[in-house]
């Protein structure tokens, strides 16, 4: 499954703030920005790339539908979640036709955001895989939990705060690949967010603490000088 890493581009302040922090809880990864020509410089960038993008009609600088339009014009299947005020037939079918592949009226409740979410994943086939399993470790993207087979047969689940989730999966879609502290900050911390410097290490210390609580405490290694390398293995003892 791609990394949820979802673009928000949203110049409401308290519309926006709202929705980041649901979607951080449900442990996507989101960079919100509130300028259509911002938010085309992050799509443009080889440093970025979103499962999911969700457009603001009406912006400064892009519209939303010139985002979606520029998007499609250069063959980018992202798949776009349209929020606009424009309740007439005719504006729904402009957005769609420009490219977006869903349409949210506001006002809205954000738990219908999170629903139309789930339905573009579903309907997205680079999004569809609902489960990451690689060694004794199964992630779970329907229940946002990941599990242990223990060498006995059973299957338990370690419960992960969302960033401890996120670089859990990090390492097991890259397992015996060695991962440095630069390129867990480009892939795993929101582009506006400005982390203390030893961040990395902390969250490290923290899921390898819960991990050991199942005897999985060796699974990701401390490569000295380079980073850290996720040695997958068969059930603990």
């Amino acid at each position: 499954m791609t990394k949820m890493r979802i673009l928000l581009v949203e110049d409401e302040l308290d519309l926006g703030t709202a929705i980041q922090r649901t979607l951080s809880q449900q442990k996507y990864i989101v960079d919100w920005v509130q300028n259509g020509t911002e938010a085309w410089g992050y799509l443009e960038s080889e440093w970025t790339h979103y499962a999911v993008a969700i457009f603001d009609w009406s912006l400064p600088g892009l519209s939303g539908i010139e985002l979606c339009q520029r998007l499609r014009h250069r063959k980018n299947a992202l798949p776009v979640l349209m929020l606009t005020a424009r309740d007439r037939m005719e504006d729904k079918v402009a957005g769609l036709d420009a490219g977006a592949d869903d349409y949210l009226v506001k006002p809205f409740a954000i738990v219908e955001l999170l629903a139309r979410l789930r339905a573009l994943q579903r309907r997205s086939p680079q999004l569809q895989n609902q489960q990451l399993q690689v060694g004794c470790l199964t992630l779970d993207y329907a229940t946002l939990t990941v599990s242990v087979q223990t060498g006995e047969g059973i299957s338990q689940v370690i419960i992960l705060t969302a960033k401890e989730f996120q670089i859990l999966e990090h390492f097991m879609q890259q397992p015996r690949q060695i991962i440095n502290r630069e390129q867990l900050m480009n892939h795993l911390w929101e582009i506006q967010s400005e982390p203390m410097s030893n961040v990395v290490a902390a969250q490290m210390r923290l899921l390898r603490r819960k991990l050991a609580e199942y005897n999985c405490d060796g699974m990701i290694e401390t490569v000295y000088g380079l980073g850290y390398c996720f040695i997958p293995t068969d059930a603990p003892k």
